[in-house]
């Protein structure tokens, strides 16, 4: 059964997405669908589907069977939903006819980005020149990449656009992730530009929301968690990282309106500016909304927080006017994008 939260969550995209109907009848092909974007992109297609008879086939790229069997448990019995099990670094199989890809398979732990560089680069460059090959082939309308806020690096200036860029030190184990993406969009526009392959680039702020794994390490996970279980939420450091976030489901209507409307080659940020704030108050945000007495913000700072996977301190708001151009505007608020998660978390 899906949590009450998340069914909310889905409905909430479905009332206000009301392009939904051009993907009637087509299939999307969706690496990295077990994750928390890639299944949540899924779930709102299938529940469209049964609301309306679309007939929209969603194949699922996935590695792992029986984690899949979990994440869609509700949807198992979906006529339109396929799966393709097999690892995005090696060449993508998929016989039936493809309209749509999202791409959204990657690393994601930032653990992972300096105890697995190599795996990190690996699965952003092989992967994603997999992904650009299987679209040639299958002659797709729009391949929607997702990157991420971390290609910007440091910037300049806190406001960025799609057109700035930052410092961004190469020779760091944790720039694995972030040059990963880097060249990633370059294949992309490699793709675009050399064989005309309709590639959109989505340039995501740190999205969260309800359907996060229980053991997700990244901070509002850590937060949400000790607010539903009254622990203390300890920083290991200072939490004077600026940025701003999107909730899931402002995300999901994002990427599907750029499948549907984006322009071939361009990059869109993807960020709802009204949720700009440091890890600290994010912290103090959670605990704020916990009802557990002793859930509150501890700090114990690392002696070299970079070895446990953490950025340096950096400030960044991204801009989404490109976006905006397009018909989307971000709903959910830090605060109440918090406690959707709580409530899930407290659900499941």
């Amino acid at each position: 059964m899906e949590s009450e939260q998340v069914e909310k969550d889905i409905q909430e995209i479905i009332d206000n997405a009301g392009f939904l109907n051009s993907f009637d009848g087509k299939t999307v092909f969706i690496t990295g669908a077990t994750g928390l974007i890639g299944s949540m992109l899924a779930k709102t297609l299938l529940t469209y589907n049964r609301q309306n008879d679309a007939h929209i086939k969603i194949v699922a790229q996935i590695r792992n069977m029986k984690k899949a069997a979990a994440k869609f448990e509700a949807y198992m019995n979906c006529a339109e939903l396929v799966f393709a099990v097999g690892d995005i670094k090696d060449q993508l199989s998929y016989s039936g006819c493809v309209d749509y890809i999202i791409h959204g398979a990657s690393v994601t732990a930032s653990k992972d980005f300096v105890e697995k560089p190599v795996e990190t680069i690996d699965i952003a460059l092989r992967g994603t020149k997999n992904v650009l090959a299987f679209a040639q082939a299958k002659k797709v309308s729009a391949v929607i990449y997702l990157s991420s806020l971390e290609v910007y690096g440091i910037p300049e200036h806190m406001y960025v656009t799609e057109s700035d860029s930052g410092y961004l030190d190469w020779t760091q184990v944790r720039s694995s992730y972030s040059e990963g993406k880097r060249m990633a969009e370059c294949l992309c526009t490699s793709y675009f530009s050399e064989y005309d392959v309709p590639v959109i680039i989505a340039r995501l702020a740190q999205t969260f929301g309800a359907g996060v794994e229980k053991n997700d390490n990244r901070v509002y996970a850590q937060f949400a968690r000790a607010a539903v279980q009254g622990e203390k939420i300890i920083l290991r450091t200072k939490g004077e990282t600026v940025r701003n976030y999107c909730y899931l489901t402002d995300a999901i209507r994002a990427l599907l309106l750029l499948l549907f409307n984006g322009e071939k080659g361009q990059i869109y940020n993807v960020a709802n500016e009204s949720t700009m704030c440091s890890i600290a108050e994010m912290a103090h945000m959670a605990a704020d909304l916990s009802n557990m007495s002793d859930c509150e913000v501890v700090f114990n700072i690392a002696e070299n927080a970079q070895k446990l996977g953490y950025n340096p301190t950096v400030k960044i708001c991204l801009k989404s006017e490109k976006l905006h151009a397009l018909g989307w505007s971000a709903a959910v608020s830090m605060k109440d994008g918090l406690k959707r998660l709580i409530k899930y978390m407290q659900e499941t």
